[in-house]
């Protein structure tokens, strides 16, 4: 164990740490890869890529669509992000509202 002292902001903090060598530490199960986005009969789903809020939805259901098009404004650390459809076609599902919050892997709309 070794102890530090750090300062925050200021602030005085006393730590202490452990040290593990590399052939004590268990190794961690490798992070299992961002599930790719599902693709129901629906059509094509757009999930969002990062948590945050909606900011505008510029379509609706039933509106047709281009790859390209923007399908929604989703605010993330104080940068807009256009979310664009990847593909054409027709919006069968909007899941999502202006002002909403929204996690990472959650569904924006549906492509038909």
């Amino acid at each position: 164990m070794k102890q530090y002292k750090v300062t925050v902001n200021g602030t005085a903090y006393e730590i202490t740490l452990e040290e593990i060598d590399a052939s004590s530490a268990k190794s961690a199960a490798p992070a299992a890869a961002p599930a790719a986005p599902a693709v129901n009969a629906g059509g094509e789903t757009v999930t969002a890529p990062m948590p945050g809020n909606i900011l505008d939805v510029k379509v609706s259901n039933g509106a047709s669509v281009k790859k390209g098009d923007v399908l929604m404004v989703l605010e993330a650390m104080k940068m807009e992000n256009e979310i664009m459809s990847p593909v054409d076609g027709t919006v069968t599902s909007v899941n999502v509202t202006k002002g909403g919050a929204v996690e990472t892997g959650a569904v924006l709309c549906v492509i038909g």
